[in-house]
């Protein structure tokens, strides 16, 4: 298998979640007046915050809400989500992320996040665990750049675009929803990995043809052929 790009979600994903999205996305409609309980909530995840918004809000009331109500509960779930990252003790990377992109990078494997979450929250997060600028990762594309989010395959193309990644075949998606996965193989993704350190479940993963599903993102060199980094401390072999 030849991977030469690696596109990795994040909250769930990369970043450690504790169900704070979701119990800041239940905030945010409930200011507007709606209750959603954290079931309906997770059943959209991963999709664009606005849609997300739009289908519980429907689905709650019954009736399609309008884009003024739709906007004005975006504007508090975003201002609470960048506050949790701004602020909340704990904000922290899913165990071995950064070892894994350091892996990954080492071997020639670009790194790219995606999300769907809008820029200033992107921002947020990546500022908060000190990602930016320090050769981690190639390039991140929010969910707000893109003409469609997720399940489209429009942020993985432009991540390609922006890494010189022209063959899908190319590109591992990796995610811990079920939009992740729809993601990766709507973009004919050569590899399309679950990852069990967020929302979905293995049967929510799984469920996908063609689609590997792994404890968490620290398996992904191994799932596509990286080799393991040597070890410094090994003893040479004896003379023979």
């Amino acid at each position: 298998m030849r991977i030469d790009l690696v596109v990795f979600d994040v909250a769930g994903t990369t970043v450690k979640d504790d169900d704070a999205v979701n119990d800041i996305m239940r905030s945010a409609i409930a200011s507007a007046g709606t209750l959603v309980d954290r079931a309906a909530v997770a059943a959209v995840m991963g999709l664009p915050k606005p849609e997300s918004i739009r289908l519980l809000l429907s689905r709650a009331r019954s009736r399609p809400p309008t884009l003024e109500e739709v906007d004005e509960v975006h504007t508090a779930f975003v201002e609470q989500m960048t506050n949790h990252y701004l602020e909340s003790s704990r904000i922290c990377e899913v165990p071995g992320a950064a070892a894994t992109f350091r892996r990954l990078r080492e071997a020639g494997v670009k790194v790219a996040l995606d999300t769907g979450f809008s820029r200033l929250i992107l921002d947020a997060v990546l500022g908060r665990l000190g990602w930016y600028g320090d050769g981690l990762i190639d390039v991140t594309v929010a969910s707000d750049e893109v003409l469609h989010g997720r399940p489209y395959p429009d942020m993985i193309e432009r991540a390609m675009a922006l890494t010189g990644i022209q063959n899908p075949e190319y590109v591992a998606k990796v995610g811990d929803t079920a939009a992740d996965m729809r993601e990766g193989h709507a973009a004919f993704c050569g590899c399309v990995i679950g990852v069990l350190s967020g929302t979905g479940t293995f049967e929510e993963l799984a469920q996908f043809d063609d689609t590997v599903v792994v404890a968490d993102i620290t398996k992904v060199p191994d799932v596509i052929g990286v080799a393991s980094p040597r070890r410094t401390d090994a003893q040479p072999h004896p003379p023979v």
